[in-house]
């Protein structure tokens, strides 16, 4: 679905991103981890071709991500970012229809409305409707804007992908928990989500196979159980663990200290 080869990104002389390597299959829910400064969020805007990286390859769906149009890739692909603006003078109903900006010919129809009454309901953020934007809490906009980008994808096109930067940011336990049941169920359609987490437990939970970026680079790219062991992760995070097994699901579990 994506394929990417030698990613490079730098700022001035610095290598932020350095051989990056990643494929990617319809159906997986890809989790990016690593330490403060790793490149997490850069490796995301990287695939969302928000900076200016050097590949030697980097196609989407058998296609150079090069040759999409800008009105063609919102179709396939979205992105949810982890820093929102405070100050939107708009409804939260019409933050949330903005996720059908590309589908609009004139103005929003009723199917657009049906599928942002649908995804505030599933988000839990119905209830908002008559709140202004800028008295919600944290938690509150971060799951508008979650609505927005996966009403952005509400088509019958296939094999989407979603990137999320940090999703789970100012969300209580219940509300990050079913926020990641929504992107599994958009990802058990056959589309795929890179997401990047802090949570290593929340992580090894969910993800089929993680991304563990350190100083720029892939440290490993694998299912949780080949990627969280204690050496790698005391090593690369520089702080001492121990990993232990989940008593259902048998997924590691990491405990610093």
């Amino acid at each position: 679905m994506l394929q990417v080869h030698d990613l490079n990104y730098k700022v001035k002389n610095r290598f932020l991103l350095q051989h990056i390597d990643l494929e990617i299959n319809p159906g997986e829910l890809i989790a990016i981890v690593g330490p403060n400064g790793a490149g997490k969020s850069t490796l995301l805007s990287s695939l969302a071709n928000e900076i200016e990286y050097k590949a030697n390859r980097f196609s989407f769906k058998q296609k150079e991500i090069s040759s999409y149009s800008k009105g063609e890739i919102p179709l396939h692909r979205a992105k949810f970012s982890q820093h929102q603006s405070n100050e939107i003078n708009l409804k939260n109903e019409e933050i949330v229809l903005m996720g059908r900006y590309p589908y609009f010919k004139y103005e929003a129809e009723n199917s657009d409305k049906e599928i942002v009454d649908k995804w505030m309901l599933k988000t839990e953020t119905n209830h908002l409707t008559d709140r202004a934007y800028e008295q919600l809490s944290g938690g509150e906009k971060q799951r508008l804007h979650l609505a927005r980008v996966f009403s952005q994808l509400e088509n019958d096109i296939e094999n989407k992908l979603l990137l999320l930067d940090e999703p789970l940011n100012n969300l209580d336990v219940a509300h990050q928990f079913k926020t990641l049941h929504l992107i599994k169920e958009f990802t058990k359609k056959n589309n795929s989500a890179l997401v990047v987490l802090h949570d290593l437990n929340i992580a090894s939970q969910f993800a089929d196979r993680l991304i563990l970026l350190d100083k720029g680079k892939i440290e490993l790219f694998d299912k949780p159980q080949q990627v969280l062991t204690h050496e790698r992760i005391s090593r690369v995070y520089k702080y001492p663990c121990t990993i232990t097994q989940h008593p259902i699901t048998q997924q590691p579990i990491i405990l610093f200290g």
